[in-house]
């Protein structure tokens, strides 16, 4: 297992263009939760579901991945088996950065799973429709559906993510608001620091041993010199 883990949220694609759905101007605007992110919402509102991540993907083919991912990208590169990059979001900013293995714990929007099967694929930036036009599995003719995780559903990414956390010596935790995940039980009994562009009620900043309050991009050189150092003791 890795010794340190790097685990992120919306704020450290937010540079690059990717809105979050939790700040005013985000993508819930014209969205409510319920219909389209809900267990559930591929069954009484399928339509406007498929709709919206369809959208979502499209969008993502000319996001470019900021110096935040790429600084990353180039830890990660240099220390392949000491870091693990775990996110909680479904974009692939840090795949076109250049790392290949991240935990998507969330999904990953490029790719379309069957509601049945063990049936994935990576589809790219296309709509389910411009590959499956009934949008029904190759495999067993059942549904396809985005394979991202609704709320009020199980991620079994978790399961990976926590061996990885069980073990590590430290956690760099990168824009979240700790409203989904509580980072706050994730950074026991290891070195902690903590970068949100401001503070979060969910987050209790004076557990963290080292806590930078700006943006990611304006952070990273700060925290790739705290992981260098602490790699190199």
């Amino acid at each position: 297992m890795a010794k340190i883990v790097i685990f992120s949220g919306a704020g450290i694609s937010a540079e690059s263009g990717i809105p979050t759905f939790r700040d005013v101007g985000g993508i819930w605007d014209n969205y409510k939760i319920e219909e389209v992110c809900v267990a559930g919402c591929l069954d009484t509102n399928r339509e406007k579901t498929i709709e919206f991540y369809d959208k979502r993907r499209f969008e993502l083919e000319n996001v470019k991945p900021n110096k935040a991912h790429l600084e990353i990208a180039k830890l990660k590169q240099k220390y392949p088996n000491e870091i693990a990059v775990i996110t909680q979001n479904v974009d692939d900013l840090f795949e076109k950065a250049g790392i290949t293995d991240v935990i998507h714990i969330h999904g990953f929007l490029k790719e379309i799973r069957c509601e049945k099967c063990e049936f994935v694929e990576d589809i790219g930036y296309k709509k389910i429709k411009d590959i499956y036009p009934n949008e029904k599995c190759p495999k067993c003719d059942n549904l396809l559906r985005p394979n991202v995780v609704f709320f009020e559903e199980s991620a079994s990414l978790y399961i990976k993510a926590y061996q990885e956390l069980d073990d590590c010596e430290m956690i760099v935790v990168i824009g979240t608001s700790g409203g989904v995940v509580n980072t706050d039980i994730l950074i026991q009994n290891r070195y902690s620091i903590l970068n949100n562009l401001k503070k979060s009620i969910y987050i209790n900043d004076e557990l963290y041993d080292d806590v930078i309050y700006k943006s990611a991009t304006e952070a990273i050189d700060e925290i790739v010199m705290k992981i260098e150092r602490f790699l190199n003791v």
